[in-house]
């Protein structure tokens, strides 16, 4: 007999019960076949995908699961699966993996540890398993557990106890930055502290505003890393055992910071236009650096047949910003078209002298301006198919630096969840291997340009000062003393901190985009829009 298993790191998407069950089959064919593997071990509710949130509400949908398993069992002969799916069992649901073995379930394991926090609602939806499961699969006891329950130490240590020589863990965990590190750390000590190998085994793909790393890896005993599958694309890895303990494999070198945040970005464009169904893309490209990197990203994410971009000057945009656009469209080759707002800039104004006699030009005649726009941009996405990117970043979020039914329309924000700062990080890697997005986008001071003159300094703070005092306050929740304590300005931090609050309501609005840090915009962070405090 075989003494190998596989790990199978697939893209699962969730509600497509047969496209996951054929994935499923397929890849325990290609194991059992091709690789000679005794198991396959997949991640975290795979044959749902994941999350499915409130779909696991619907009785009808948790019965085409069950009919998915029954099938795998049915056709799938000579190979034992570990596989997740939600499992309904006396009139509880549970987050479950299951042992696949001659055309049975022989055993199943439910989620002990349910996370809810951050993006995870799963006690909303399961109840906790109590008991381990320790089953022998490719000659070894093998104790199951699922994602959270490795970052506790009470279901390792049970599995233990019940007699398991490693642990097999099934995963869908989301990719933020600094994640991956931190995952093998936590495994690492869990191994140590069990003095048994594990299996980490993880989920690859975009899901709304998630991604999946993947990344899946194997430690011995001892917490070393044995093997690492590859970053961000779905892969199949044989991991060999011999006297019961796993052997080293290849071992994938993790990325830097940089590349991978941007191959975050590249995976959850790619999976969400996809997976939607979308033909392709169109974004407005300004000449500035957010949509450059936007346009980066879109390419790299679909090719350059599915992107296309539209400069819409108006009378306050400089000549060397219609230029650079221009010459990254060049340079990208995608589609670009060339349509001035001024006509309906103009219209608008017109129509609304009367009722704005007598008072000065404000941020009304700005966002005007932006509105014209996103009018523009809206209407080629319905005539075309394509779906309309948005190129704010999180520092704009943050402080409502956006316009509404302006630059904020769209489907999808590709950079909602990277500060300014991590802008000019991303554009300056994209350019390591030939620039196309050019210096002087990068090095010149940003500037909405739509009034004479302007730059983002004339209402915000540096955004290496911005940023940092968001970041405290976004994704660290420290209060004002805080980070004034930190060495910033009181009067800045109360306005920025304000500036947070009051806008909630715009980002309530907003499409959603790719998460990369440690706390997002959207269901990761929920404040009330309606707020005293």
């Amino acid at each position: 007999m075989p003494a190998d298993i596989a790990l199978a790191q697939g893209d699962f998407l969730v509600g497509d019960i047969d496209g996951n069950v054929r994935q499923v089959l397929d890849i325990a064919a290609k194991a059992r076949d091709e690789l000679g593997a005794a198991a396959v071990i997949f991640p975290e509710l795979c044959i749902c995908g994941y999350p499915p949130e409130d779909l696991l509400l619907r009785p009808e949908f948790l019965a085409d699961v069950e009919a998915g398993l029954a099938r795998i069992c049915k056709q799938t002969e000579g190979i034992d699966l570990v596989i997740g799916y939600p499992r309904r069992k006396e009139g509880k649901l549970y987050n479950a993996a299951g042992v696949i073995r001659r055309g049975a379930v022989i055993a199943e394991y439910f989620k002990a540890e349910l996370p809810n926090y951050s993006v995870f609602d799963e006690k909303r939806y399961f109840m906790p398993g109590e008991a381990p499961c320790v089953v022998t699969i490719a000659g070894v006891p093998m104790g199951i557990t699922i994602c959270e329950d490795i970052w506790k130490p009470r279901p390792a240590a049970q599995a233990a106890a019940a007699g398991a020589l490693m642990i097999l863990n099934l995963n869908a965990s989301p990719y933020q930055a600094g994640k991956g590190k931190e995952r093998e750390q936590v495994v690492s000590q869990r191994a140590r502290g069990n003095g048994l190998p594990v299996v980490y085994v993880n989920l690859v793909g975009g899901q709304d505003e998630l991604v999946f790393d993947g990344a899946s890896f194997v430690v011995d005993a001892g917490g070393k890393t044995l093997l690492r599958s590859a970053f961000f694309k779905p892969s199949l890895e044989v991991l060999s055992l011999e006297g019961g303990q796993p052997q080293p494999g290849v071992v994938t070198p993790c990325p830097d910071e940089e590349e991978m945040i941007y191959r975050a970005l590249v995976l959850g464009v790619r999976d969400y236009v996809s997976k939607t169904g979308f033909k392709g893309v169109v974004l407005g490209l300004s000449g500035g650096i957010d949509s450059a990197l936007t346009l980066a990203v879109a390419v790299d994410a679909l090719g350059p047949e599915q992107v296309e971009v539209v400069l819409m000057p108006s009378r306050y945009t400089a000549d060397m910003s219609n230029e650079d656009a221009l010459e990254q469209a060049r340079r990208m080759g995608v589609k670009h078209s060339i349509i001035p707002i001024e006509p309906a800039f103009k219209a608008f104004l017109g129509m609304l002298e009367e009722e704005f006699a007598g008072q000065p030009m404000d941020v009304t005649e700005e966002n005007i301006q932006a509105r014209c726009r996103g009018i523009i941009l809206m209407a080629i996405s319905n005539k075309s198919g394509r779906m309309l990117l948005t190129t704010g970043n999180k520092s704009e979020m943050s402080v409502g630096y956006a316009t509404l039914y302006g630059d904020m329309a769209g489907g999808f924000a590709p950079l909602k969840d990277v500060f300014k700062t991590m802008v000019y990080r991303l554009s300056r890697w994209r350019n390591r291997d030939g620039e196309v997005i050019r210096e002087r986008v990068i090095v010149r001071p940003p500037s909405a340009e739509l009034r004479p003159d302007q730059q983002d300094t004339d209402s915000l703070p540096p955004y290496d000062v911005l940023d940092e005092i968001l970041s405290r306050y976004v994704e660290q929740d420290q209060g004002v003393a805080e980070i004034v304590a930190a060495g910033f300005d009181q009067a800045l931090v109360r306005r920025i901190t304000r500036m947070v609050d009051i806008n909630e309501y715009k980002r309530r609005q907003a499409p959603p985009g790719v998460k990369v840090t440690r706390r997002a915009y959207g269901r990761d962070r929920r404040y009330p829009i309606v707020n005293g405090y």
